[in-house]
């Protein structure tokens, strides 16, 4: 899963490179109309009132911008950011010693909000809702509970699976927007914009060729137009023209659906082998090799997005679209 290129999670070799290419201001930020024209009126009521931002929660697949707007919302408030991941914040102390070194009015941002601990969310509720610390000092019957006053902050919290956060947290969430897939011209800006950014000449309908290719997504769109200017510093001249595209990506394995090699073997192994389904995913797993949660999470989503696969409750079933799209005959109803 992680050699796929047209994986939308972040990889290694996406590097710095990725951070320099992220825009920094509304401005610069290319789709999600809807969300950025709220955030735009957020922030300026808030700067007007001299208040820190409600707190946001944005959520969607990954590789949509979610990082990127929340550095966006605190460079347009002026302010500094703090981030950090659910993941990293093991124990309550940890975000208890974040939370103290905020200035007024910054940005606490936390990916992936999903995945903390519950202990540590509860310390977060009152810090979201009061701006205080709870905490109780000694044990014992002389124990007693102390109260911290934070500044008033911003926390951001990102996530790819908002059904699994918590509802007591979910609900103290001011701001709450969904980031969708962009469009195919949405994308060939960003990639011409990119290959601006990295001096790398574009041509004609090169940009939308690889637009087309790249699943709506951002990230996936920056990553295939790397590997075509490799390819056209090798096999051209630093120039990339609409054929050249097309060649480089057919080279990778990438269709023009932005399937990869593994798309193409987990549809041909439901045709070939169980006659386009209904077959069960682990049934599919030991057919190509994978494990069943990897087909749910990772292949599946996408091929369901686009009407290539079904799911029912016999099991997959591919559709009449993924059969022309692999140059099959359909199959005659039974």
């Amino acid at each position: 899963m992680e050699d796929r290129i047209v994986t939308a999670h972040l990889m290694v070799e996406d590097g710095p490179a990725e951070f320099s290419l992220r825009p920094r201001y509304l401005a610069e930020y290319i789709g999600q109309s809807q969300v950025k024209e709220n955030m735009k009126i957020y922030i300026e009521a808030a700067k007007l009132r001299q208040e820190a931002l409600d707190h946001v929660l944005l959520y969607g697949p990954p590789g949509l911008g979610k990082t990127t707007l929340s550095n966006i919302i605190a460079n347009e408030l002026g302010v500094n950011i703090r981030t950090t991941s659910g993941p990293a914040i093991e124990r309550p102390g940890d975000l208890a010693a974040i939370l103290s070194n905020l200035q007024e009015n910054d940005v606490l941002f936390i990916d992936e909000i999903h995945r903390l601990h519950r202990t540590v969310e509860e310390v977060l509720y009152p810090a979201m809702e009061d701006f205080a610390l709870d905490f109780v000092i000694g044990k014992g019957p002389s124990a007693r509970s102390m109260r911290l006053d934070l500044p008033r902050f911003t926390l951001i919290g990102a996530t790819t699976r908002a059904g699994l956060l918590s509802a007591p947290l979910r609900d103290r969430f001011g701001v709450v927007s969904r980031l969708e897939f962009y469009t195919e011209d949405e994308l060939a800006y960003i990639v011409s914009r990119t290959s601006d950014l990295l001096n790398v000449g574009i041509l004609g309908e090169a940009s939308r060729e690889i637009a087309r290719r790249a699943r709506g997504t951002p990230r996936i769109a920056n990553r295939l137009l790397k590997r075509v200017r490799d390819h056209a510093q090798v096999r051209g001249d630093g120039i990339i023209t609409e054929q050249l595209a097309r060649e480089a990506l057919e080279r990778i394995q990438v269709d023009p659906m932005g399937l990869d090699a593994i798309d193409h073997k987990m549809l041909q192994a439901m045709i070939q082998s169980f006659r386009g389904g209904p077959v069960g995913v682990d049934t599919i797993a030991a057919s190509i090799g994978e494990e069943s949660q990897t087909i749910e999470d990772v292949y599946e989503p996408y091929l369901m997005q686009i009407g290539f696969l079904q799911r029912t409750p016999r099991g997959r079933i591919v559709t009449h679209a993924a059969y022309r799209h692999l140059g099959l005959p359909v199959p005659e109803p039974s």
